[in-house]
């Protein structure tokens, strides 16, 4: 069972008719088990590869992007459902081929999995939006809690508007979380940071190709580590205080506030913000 503690460091010392009070809150947790295998539930993981024309040049792209995958898939645990797409113009299934559904990973299943992303090819565009709308099919394709994913692009989503874009993220928001990785230098940073911290996720440079499978084999590895699907932080204020914000300062700065929700109509005070 998952053990959550918190601490608060506050200046206990204000000035004289001083209003503000700023409050460090540290949530730490313990014994989380494995995801999909401790806890609530069951847990799906999603590998989405950019494989834009792009990523041909130069080719060290796509042959780490294919290495990246296989790393990903090697440390998905057995029983976990998943799934392998593909992001160009719009989003393919490189594994499992003949129908919108997540398969539970197996010895069999890794291999066939692991032979798919070896074909793996370049061309066509990038329309991201579509990509994390295929995966949003996937995740509601099982019966799991715990959702994650990967997305991996070089570019920039150029193969459809932004509203489309921000209706897909939109809509796997409190659903699945999403690590976001770019590499080259093409893609756009403010991008990929809105994705992920909409979707509770990280966001990050791959500068050398040659680390994508280090980097894939870390995110994977961080997943399938967490036995608990969601945690929230419950903020009470006296009467009379209000909280002005709640700010995430590690794993990585993102402000919290906006994502409260009023615990009990009865008593505003007591606020729920998701933290992961």
């Amino acid at each position: 069972m998952a053990d959550f503690t918190a601490s608060v460091f506050q200046n206990e010392y204000l000035a004289d008719g001083a209003t503000d009070v700023h409050a460090i809150v540290s949530v730490t947790c313990a014994n989380a088990g494995v995801a999909g295998q401790t806890g609530g539930g069951a847990a799906a993981e999603i590998v989405i590869i950019d494989a834009s024309g792009s990523m041909e040049t130069p080719s060290t792209k796509i042959r780490a992007a294919r290495a990246g995958a296989k790393a990903a898939l090697e440390e998905i645990v057995d029983g976990t459902w998943f799934a392998v797409v593909v992001g160009r113009h719009s989003a393919e299934l490189a594994y499992p081929r003949h129908t919108i559904a997540m398969v539970q990973m197996t010895a069999q299943t890794r291999q066939e999995a692991l032979l798919a992303v070896a074909h793996i090819s370049a061309s066509g565009g990038t329309a991201i939006g579509s990509w994390l709308t295929l995966a949003n099919q996937l995740f509601r394709s099982a019966a799991v809690t715990q959702r994650h994913d990967i997305l991996l692009t070089d570019g920039r989503n150029e193969g459809e508007g932004s509203r489309t874009l921000g209706a897909a993220v939109q809509a796997a928001s409190g659903f699945f979380q999403c690590d976001c990785r770019g590499v080259g230098a093409d893609w756009v940073v403010e991008e990929l940071r809105s994705i992920a911290t909409a979707l509770l996720g990280t966001v990050d440079i791959i500068a050398d190709p040659d680390d994508m499978e280090e980097d894939f084999a870390t995110m994977i590895r961080s997943a399938m580590s967490r036995g608990v699907a969601t945690a929230r932080l419950r903020l009470w204020a006296p009467q009379g205080a209000q909280v002005l914000f709640v700010r995430q300062v590690s794993p990585s700065l993102d402000d919290l506030t906006p994502r409260g929700t009023t615990l009990s109509p009865a008593d505003p005070r007591v606020r729920h913000r998701c933290v992961g």
